[in-house]
């Protein structure tokens, strides 16, 4: 990679037959394993960089840039991409793909070939401070929270998922949607829905819609438990959703008497459901546990 991005550069990105033409040269046949869907609209991925709202001198963490279709329309707008790649093939042809595309020398770019899900900040050449990504569906919550977790760096993100996953991502305590990847997301960032993608512009067609989450990074809540500590109350919480806290926490206090001791001490009524608890109380409940 040739220095920071600094200003914006012209690309020429990728439409419907430059990304068939490059899968084939390839030898790429997208797969279900790795979540494979490329984007090939460059309405699409030109939003996702505005909204994302990344540019000059800002460091990008991409996860699975495929073929390079929205890497190019983030070097577009003058930052500098680091991309997390785990097809060997891919990685080593994106580099390739990008200097052909990018017309105003170096694309400010560097790929990292490793799975999003074993990467930590010492795997990386730069701190980004965005995550923007079309994460691979079927490891897109993990994904998501695991890089939340290890890279302190990170400000704030967009990131496109199954529509149903941007859903409960967002969801609000007592919303039909709200559960464990809600919650957990709630304990790094205030994440929010940004709009809907349709399926035409992948290829192959996926059978499920897409939607966009924004996400901005702030202070865990103030307590004396563990993150850890405060996950696995979640976990407890929604594993017998249908149950009374006090019935659902029974197992992780030890008893159903122990699990109204810490939730009356939080304040939260024993006979509440864990849908209506937020990450503050969730958090207020572990410290009350000890």
């Amino acid at each position: 990679m040739c220095g920071l991005g600094s200003t914006p550069v012209t690309t020429r990105l990728l439409g419907p037959a430059d990304v068939r033409a490059l899968a084939a040269s390839l030898g790429v046949r997208p797969t279900k394993q790795l979540g494979q869907n490329f984007v090939h609209d460059a309405n699409t991925v030109r939003r996702i960089a505005r909204l994302a709202e990344v540019g000059s001198g800002d460091t990008v963490l991409e996860v699975g840039p495929g073929l390079g279709s929205l890497t190019l329309a983030l070097l577009e707008t003058g930052a500098s991409v680091v991309a997390v790649e785990i097809d060997p093939v891919l990685a080593a042809a994106l580099p390739g793909t990008l200097q052909d595309r990018v017309d105003d020398g170096s694309p400010a770019f560097r790929v990292v070939g490793a799975d999003a899900l074993r990467v930590t900040g010492a795997d990386l050449p730069e701190r980004p401070v965005s995550l923007v990504a079309n994460l691979p569906y079927n490891v897109a919550v993990p994904v998501l929270l695991t890089l939340l977790e290890r890279l302190p760096s990170l400000q704030r993100g967009l990131v496109m998922v199954q529509a149903e996953v941007a859903e409960r991502l967002a969801a609000r305590a007592g919303e039909p949607a709200y559960g464990v990847p809600s919650a957990k997301a709630a304990w790094y960032a205030d994440v929010r829905r940004a709009g809907a993608v349709p399926r035409q512009v992948f290829w192959p067609v996926p059978q499920v819609e897409s939607g966009l989450v924004q996400f901005t990074v702030r202070e865990a809540p103030v307590t004396s438990a563990s993150r850890e500590q405060v996950f696995a109350c979640i976990d407890a919480a929604f594993a017998q959703r249908r149950k009374t806290l006090r019935a659902a926490l029974a197992g992780w206090a030890g008893s159903p008497v122990e699990a109204e001791r810490a939730l009356r001490a939080a304040g939260v009524d024993p006979q509440a459901r864990g849908e209506t608890l937020d990450v503050t109380q969730f958090a207020a409940v572990a410290a009350a546990r000890g």
